[in-house]
């Protein structure tokens, strides 16, 4: 792996054996990093949101067919 930084970004070469899903993953979690740098939430609020979505999901799926 080669890191390389220019005047407007930051160059990474991978070897191709890298793994493409894991990479993925990397450049998801890279991108949530990004997008989320200028929030400023606390993991209370997190865990609200996440409760009343989790909730939500329930109730409008819990008549779903089982398997």
């Amino acid at each position: 792996m080669l890191i390389e930084r220019t005047i407007k970004e930051v160059i990474i070469r991978l070897p191709v054996t890298v793994d493409t899903d894991d990479l993925q993953d990397f450049l998801d979690y890279t991108r949530y990093k990004e997008l989320t740098s200028n929030f400023n939430v606390t993991q209370k609020e997190v865990d609200r949101i996440a409760d009343k979505v989790n909730k939500d999901w329930w109730t409008k799926n819990c008549k779903r067919d089982k398997f």
